[in-house]
């Protein structure tokens, strides 16, 4: 597949660099001018290309969203029309400033994105692993204590070729259920940076 970032900090680095070693294509984007990523994509390689945001949109054939939340309303909604778009981002009220309706638990960062692009197929995925660990922690498939990563989202397909790319970057997925699901495992809850297996994971999941 073709893989667009919007943008490529820590998370989004390292997904890239597993997406490559996947066989991937990925098109990294930032907040700047895409010459800022030369030295990302002359580590990535040759599967790796620079591009505006709204390009990286258009180019991906999903896209991961991995930016601070405050910004997630200048996240290209055209280009991503009925696309697959993973969001990575977490709630951090000393960064992002308070918004309401996450304070009072009305909505979720993902909700909140996925009102932000209606006509995408939004799914919560690897916001709650630290970002070093995508590469340190993945395993082989059938490990009997591979790591469980949680998901949620609205589309069961859309979750479905997620979970395929989270097994392929060395991880069980745990389809949380739908896009609300997705305050089980956000920043302050028991499931959120937790290295657990799936069995454990789900519990962490339902005491949240």
């Amino acid at each position: 597949m073709k893989i667009g970032f919007i943008g490529s900090g820590n998370i989004g680095g390292n997904l890239a660099r597993l997406a490559v070693q996947n066989g991937h294509d990925v098109i990294m984007s930032n907040s700047r001018d895409p010459q800022t990523l030369n030295s990302l994509i002359a580590e990535l390689g040759p599967h790796a290309t620079a591009a505006w945001a709204k390009d990286a949109a258009a180019q991906g054939d999903i896209v991961v969203v991995t930016i601070p939340l405050k910004n997630y309303q200048q996240v290209p909604v055209e280009p991503l029309k009925g696309k697959i778009v993973i969001d990575t981002m977490n709630y951090y009220p000393a960064r992002d400033g308070h918004i309401k309706e996450l304070d009072n638990g009305t909505t979720t960062t993902s909700e909140l994105l996925q009102a932000h692009l209606p006509d995408s197929k939004v799914v919560k995925a690897f916001n709650s692993i630290i970002a070093g660990e995508l590469l340190s922690t993945g395993q082989p498939k059938n490990e009997p204590n591979r790591r469980a990563l949680p998901i949620a989202g609205n589309d069961a397909e859309a979750k479905a070729v997620v979970s395929s790319l989270m097994d392929q970057f060395g991880f069980d997925a745990y389809d949380a259920g739908p896009l609300h699901e997705g305050f089980r495992f956000q920043n302050g809850t028991p499931a959120y940076i937790m290295r657990a297996n799936h069995d454990q994971l789900a519990a962490a999941l339902k005491k949240a």
